[in-house]
């Protein structure tokens, strides 16, 4: 009797230890001897932590590595990246964990990988980077002073990274870096740190957009255009903006959302070829800008491989200083030309558009920062023939219309009076009508939603991530839109008469509407910095939006004409 009870005994002993043994498996038999532990702050306010790691391994290296921040971090925690040298160790954030308190990321050493040093990198929204309201050169950082481990740290050193006139003026930790030996495991540290610094070095905003569009054309010359969207996020107004060109670029020229040139910018680190570009108008708290940095690139980044084989390749944001929410690249290529590969580095979409005689590369990233090394390499080919394309086209179209004008004048009987019709007088499918008008007004549609977005955003009526997902929807939508309508438009002016006319007017009305909304927001900055009284600026505003409606009344007169023609 004894015997089965003796087996039952360790069967069950057995059950109860087999978790923890295949837990030791899991985590591998290892210490972790050293972590540097570096916070950045970066030019628009977001915080980068990076976690240098250091293990003694005596067995095999941990498949999972648990390791995180304070609970209170976790929803300023962006995204998460680890990297063993070049290799990227896949990472997941939140993983349940029993402790209390303790927001974790799990980082994952695949089976067989020599890993002993890996760095592990978070990005922290800019709320936890305070800006001092009556004293903007005063600021104060909130993060967690050391990283929580599951297992004691023989030492943890800790540097905080500023610019560098920064002037440390207190807080919970002894300066901008310290150090700790064996740090207890489950360590849990919040802290603050105050420094004084100009209030330009760090400008708190927003980069909610940077599309950048590099053209090549027949010649193999490249230009680049980089259009930023900016959200200015506290007190202090915000007057220009740093931003990074690809290496040589030249020949820089900044226009705003309405193409109108803006001051040239000045360069304020030639190594890293930074810039800094001067708005028009500042923006306070709330207000957003757009501008278009557009440049010229050495032809050097476009290789010619044989007779008609071309590679282009290119880094891509690689000096930036902050934190991007969403960015797109689009490579155009001249007439004729045919993409035969595109290999991209840490994109997380790409897309290749054709046209009838033209391709286009897109590609697409959400969160970026500069570490990231974006980058891409598309090979094309393309025949100089094509040169000539769009001439012999004109010269084949203008022969066909002369013999055309040729034989009906040949076949006119004589003493018959020549008739000649009015260019007003050619006439335009009602399909193509119907469809500019019914685009158009979906245009229409789609700004007043991104208005209305953009009041409720203002007072709170709606979360800013779904603000921010919902605006890309639409100005998707839009820039499909105006695409479609520009062709639209080509084809108006070409037909002549009436149709060219009703196209200048809606040019005109739709600069007016431009102007006149430039024109509302830069009165009421200039109200709410005590520049002009009440009365002029409801003066003023009545007078813009009064000058707007009249535009939009010209609009819809046009869009009701174009629809009579199409019964």
């Amino acid at each position: 009797m004894k015997k089965p009870v003796s087996m039952f005994a360790i069967l069950a002993l057995l059950f109860l230890i087999s978790p923890i043994i295949m837990s030791a498996k899991a985590e591998g038999n290892y210490t972790i001897d050293h972590v540097d532990h570096t916070i950045s702050v970066m030019y628009n306010g977001y915080i980068l932590v990076n976690d240098t790691i250091t293990l003694n391994v005596t067995g095999s290296a941990p498949n999972d590595f648990i390791m995180g921040f304070p609970q209170k971090y976790g929803s300023n925690i962006l995204r998460c990246t680890a990297y063993s040298g070049s290799t990227n160790l896949p990472t997941t954030l939140n993983v349940p964990e029993d402790r209390l308190g303790f927001y974790d990321a799990k980082i994952q050493i695949p089976n067989g990988m020599p890993v002993k040093t890996f760095s592990v990198y978070f990005v922290l929204s800019s709320s936890l980077l305070i800006q001092d309201d009556s004293d903007s050169s005063r600021f104060v950082l909130d993060f967690p002073a050391y990283p929580i481990f599951t297992q004691p740290v023989t030492v943890c050193n800790v540097s905080i990274v500023l610019p560098q006139e920064a002037v440390f003026s207190g807080g919970t930790v002894p300066g901008f870096s310290y150090s700790q030996e064996q740090l207890p495991a489950f360590t849990y540290a919040p802290a603050s740190l105050g420094f004084t610094l100009s209030a330009d070095e760090i400008q708190i905003v927003d980069v909610s957009g940077l599309s950048r569009e590099i053209r090549t054309n027949e010649f193999g010359e490249i230009e680049g255009a980089d259009t930023y969207e900016v959200t200015n996020t506290v007190s202090k107004t915000v007057s220009f903006f740093e931003i990074a060109l690809p290496f040589n670029a030249s020949d820089a020229v900044v226009v705003d959302q309405f193409s109108r040139k803006m001051s040239d910018p000045t360069q304020i680190d030639a190594n890293l070829n930074r810039y800094h570009v001067n708005f028009t108008l500042s923006i306070a708290k709330g207000q957003s800008t757009r501008f278009t940095v557009r440049y010229g690139l050495p032809s050097e980044f476009l290789l010619r491989e044989g007779s008609n084989k071309y590679s282009l390749s290119l880094l891509l944001f690689q000096n930036v200083n902050y934190y991007i929410d969403q960015t797109s690249v689009s490579f155009i290529f001249p007439e004729g030309a045919q993409i035969i590969s595109v290999e991209n580095r840490n994109n997380d979409l790409s897309d290749v558009t054709r046209s009838v005689f033209q391709e286009t590369v897109t590609m697409s990233k959400q969160g970026v920062i500069g570490m990231d090394n974006v980058s891409a390499q598309i090979a094309y080919q393309y025949n100089p023939m094509w040169l000539s394309f769009r001439s012999t086209i004109w010269v084949w179209a203008l022969a066909i219309v002369g013999s055309v004008v040729a034989a009906v004048a040949w076949k006119a009987p004589k003493g018959q009076p020549r008739t000649y019709v009015p260019t007003g007088a050619v006439k335009l499918d009602p399909e193509h009508l119907r469809s500019f008008a019914d685009g158009y007004e979906e245009k229409q549609k789609i700004r007043l939603e991104m208005e209305s977005l953009e009041a409720r955003v203002q007072k709170g009526r709606m979360p800013r991530q779904r603000y921010k997902v919902r605006r890309r929807i639409l100005e998707a939508r839009l820039a499909t839109l105006s695409r479609g309508l520009g062709e639209f438009k080509e084809k108006m002016r070409v037909a002549g008469g009436q149709y060219s006319d009703f196209m200048r007017q809606l040019e005109v009305a739709e600069t007016e509407i431009n102007e006149a909304e430039a024109n509302v927001k830069s009165v009421e900055a200039r109200h709410n910095r005590g520049e002009i009284s009440l009365e002029a600026y409801r003066k003023l505003s009545a007078d813009y939006q009064r000058r707007k409606e009249n535009a939009e009344t010209t609009i819809d007169g046009v869009l009701l004409r174009l629809r009579e023609e199409t019964r």
